[in-house]
């Protein structure tokens, strides 16, 4: 991977951490995810009507996906629901570049050397242990929490593989992307209807703001890694990104008021072994 590829991907995690802390401190995470998703496809459509269409091959890869980032959305909306972000962005993110190194070495077949497979595992464990600060404790006081985050990550790590594999055969990232969000964004719009009924219209109002600019920077951080997937191997850019749990560490304890203690410092510090790990 090349130093601009990587830049370009620790910017989407930064973005990406930002819209996750946009979800946790609003207080009804359904409506914000829900409205992220809907706002992401409105500003999304606009590219499948400029942008060349997918081609056929291309259309299992982004159903799959679909599918893929329904589950995200609603689990993730309910580990948010049950769990600090803290603890539940690290469980999950950490767990998802693991399960996509496994599925791209014996799946897609991508081959990696010794240290960058090294390299993702040493982050992949660092990001986890930000979990675990506390000690297992997190288990037993927000086991739901914990379960939920365990779930996502498989979601993340099956929608990263179908990403990156469906942009590559579309062979126009952008495209694809905004296939993808217009794609994802309805789902979820009508799944928010049947739980919320007639109050679906109050919680649009109360957090459009919030959903807007979520899903402003979704989209772009996300059209920037499926980007990265079609010119650098998927498990080195899915690692990379999730260095996003960096960032939320600063933004938990700058805007949330969470601590920071010894062992997330330790954590962290593991993270960034892994990044020096994958650049060498």
């Amino acid at each position: 991977m090349s130093l601009s590829v990587a830049l370009l991907v620790l910017l989407s995690a930064v973005l990406h951490a930002s819209w996750n802390a946009i979800v946790r401190i609003k207080g009804d995470r359904l409506a914000v995810v829900t409205l992220l998703a809907t706002f992401g496809a409105l500003i999304a459509l606009p590219g499948v009507v400029l942008l060349p269409f997918p081609p056929a091959d291309a259309w299992p890869w982004l159903m799959a996906s679909m599918l893929l980032h329904i589950g995200y959305n609603a689990f993730l909306a309910n580990a948010y629901q049950h769990g600090e972000l803290g603890k539940v962005y690290p469980l999950a993110r950490g767990t998802a570049p693991l399960i996509t190194l496994v599925a791209s070495l014996f799946i897609v077949g991508e081959a990696l050397g010794p240290l960058k497979v090294l390299g993702v595992i040493v982050l992949g464990v660092g990001i986890i242990a930000l979990t675990f600060d506390r000690g297992l404790r997190v288990l037993m006081e927000a086991p739901k929490g914990a379960v939920y985050a365990l779930t996502t990550s498989l979601f993340i790590g099956g929608y990263t593989i179908s990403d990156g594999l469906g942009a590559r055969t579309a062979g126009d990232a952008l495209a694809y992307t905004a296939w993808l969000f217009v794609l994802d964004g309805f789902p979820l719009l009508f799944y928010a209807v049947l739980v919320r009924g007639r109050g679906v219209g109050a919680m649009f109002a109360e957090n459009w703001k919030a959903g807007l600019l979520a899903g402003a920077l979704s989209i772009v951080a996300y059209a920037i890694v499926i980007w990265a997937m079609t010119v650098a191997p998927i498990a080195l850019v899915a690692a990379l990104r999730e260095t996003s749990v960096v960032m939320a560490v600063v933004i938990g304890v700058v805007f949330l008021g969470e601590k920071l203690t010894t062992a997330r410092m330790l954590s962290v510090a593991v993270v960034l072994a892994g990044l020096v790990l994958l650049r060498l």
